[in-house]
């Protein structure tokens, strides 16, 4: 009786150890098929396309189905791009103080925490915020699906000159 329970035990752990392993196995293959620089270098680039306005290559990148979310308000693809493109809203500059990206299947999750020099209506301001970014990759090609703006109650981290 003893030998059956042992044999029985040792059997349940050889198979949650058995899928422990493979659940491993499939998670490293999504890492590898993706990569966390690639997100953040297409970010960075990104809020320089903003900053340069070049709507033209921020057309490409944000998803037919985008939406964008601020403090404002919040819109799809068409709009965004005309808020940049008439300087409704300028975005300057970005600093970027952390940054980390997740992936679920072909999505990417992005948080950055930054500081956002943007003129708005004419003024300039500062705002800190927690932005997240949501990326699909379509046929071999990463789309922005979602922006969104949450201000934060953390002061401003660097003096930034007008």
């Amino acid at each position: 009786m003893k030998l059956k329970i042992i044999g029985l035990f040792s059997f349940i752990l050889l198979v949650q150890w058995s899928c422990s392993s493979t659940k491993n196995t499939s998670t490293s293959n999504t890492k590898m098929q993706h990569s966390d620089q690639e997100i953040l270098d297409l970010s960075k680039q990104k809020w320089q396309w903003m900053a340069d306005k070049r709507v033209d290559t921020l057309a490409d990148l944000f998803h037919e189905k985008s939406m964008f979310v601020h403090m404002g308000g919040s819109w799809g693809k068409e709009r965004e791009l005309e808020v940049i493109k008439s300087g409704n809203i300028w975005y300057k500059k970005a600093d970027v103080y952390s940054a980390s990206v997740n992936f679920i299947g072909n999505t990417a999750i992005l948080l950055n925490e930054i500081d956002l020099v943007a003129v708005v209506g004419g003024n300039e301001v500062v705002n800190p915020f927690m932005v997240t970014e949501v990326y699909v990759k379509e046929n071999g090609q990463w789309q922005m699906g979602s922006l969104t703006f949450s201000r934060l109650t953390r002061s401003v981290k660097n003096n930034h000159q007008k």
